[in-house]
């Protein structure tokens, strides 16, 4: 934090690790799921089972496809320093967290108590994840729940090979991806799963 050129460079090689990484991912989803099809036996019409959410996609589609450049920049600048949070919009939030880094860093001494503040605030945040983790198969079994009572027991077949190929792509993407990222920095991806 205290050098920002080397937080720069750090930076950069960081937001092109993930693009590269990310869309290798997307590739390896896109191959298996245009080879295996894990939806082609779910029978939903997606219309009438949520419309207001369809609603809502088809107008973020439009205002996604109306946005220029211009306004697209623009729509990164949040109204507000905690208006990013709460919309969610990741750009905003990336923005918001850039400046304040770069404001805290030219700080210098009188920066690291916002840095312990940052750092408690990232413990109880870590904690809400544990919370949310631990509670999440009530939501599994709630929305599998769901689809066995408005589809029939055979949905269960559905949703196993859906899983099956979702682990097929995360393994894929492990041992290809990850494994050719770990054998050129000179160490093995299963040594270190094993670890």
């Amino acid at each position: 934090m205290s050098d920002v050129k080397r937080l720069g460079r750090i930076g950069i090689k960081a937001l092109v690790y993930f693009e590269l990484v990310s869309t290798l991912a997307l590739l390896i989803g896109l191959i298996v799921v245009n080879l295996l099809q894990p939806g082609a036996g779910f029978n939903f019409d997606l219309e009438t089972l949520h419309a207001e959410h369809a609603q809502e996609s088809q107008s973020l589609a439009q205002k996604a496809h109306s946005l220029n450049p211009t306004e697209f920049l623009l729509n990164i600048i949040p109204s507000s320093f905690f208006n990013a949070f709460a919309t969610g919009d990741i750009l905003q939030v990336l923005l918001v967290a850039i400046l304040s880094g770069f404001a805290v860093s030219f700080m210098g001494e009188r920066g690291k108590p916002i840095l312990g503040a940052i750092d408690l605030a990232v413990a109880a945040f870590f904690g809400i994840m544990r919370i949310v983790v631990q509670v999440a198969p009530l939501g599994a079994f709630g929305a599998m729940a769901f689809t066995v009572g408005s589809q029939g027991l055979a949905a269960l077949e559905n949703l196993g090979y859906l899983m099956a190929c979702f682990y097929i792509t995360a393994i894929l993407f492990v041992v290809v991806v990850l494994g050719a990222i770990a054998a050129f920095n000179g160490f093995s991806i299963f040594r270190f799963l094993n670890h």
